[in-house]
């Protein structure tokens, strides 16, 4: 879930929230470490579109993109950030939601809940 789901949604956002800033493409995937295609299309919502996040969320992935803007953080921040950002997904309920949409997982499950898995990045 986290690979396919949660990891492609962190990206896009913040992908997009750093065109904002200004950033351009080849800028942003040269910061993320990945292809200016796949930037392309996180911005244009072909990727990582799966996920509704919460304005909490959002505001962590706004500041996240700011601090990498302003020179606060760097790409040593991005994996830690990232796991920072899932860890607050899975307390949101968004990952059981999404777990049990996907996997049609029953209602009564509380796996998500009682794990303490890491995110996986």
């Amino acid at each position: 879930m986290v690979v396919w789901y949660v990891i492609p949604t962190i990206r896009s956002e913040l992908a997009k929230e750093l065109l904002k800033l200004g950033m351009k493409q080849k800028e942003i995937s040269e910061l993320l470490d990945i292809t200016q295609p796949a930037v392309s299309q996180y911005i244009s919502d072909k990727r990582g579109h799966g996920i509704k996040l919460n304005d909490p969320i959002m505001e962590m992935i706004q500041q996240f993109a700011l601090d990498l803007n302003e020179g606060r953080a760097n790409q040593t921040d991005i994996i830690p950030r990232t796991c920072q950002i899932c860890k607050m997904i899975k307390t949101e309920d968004i990952m059981c939601q999404l777990h049990k949409e996907k996997d049609n997982i029953p209602s009564d499950c509380s796996a998500c809940l009682s794990s303490d898995m890491d995110c996986g990045t």
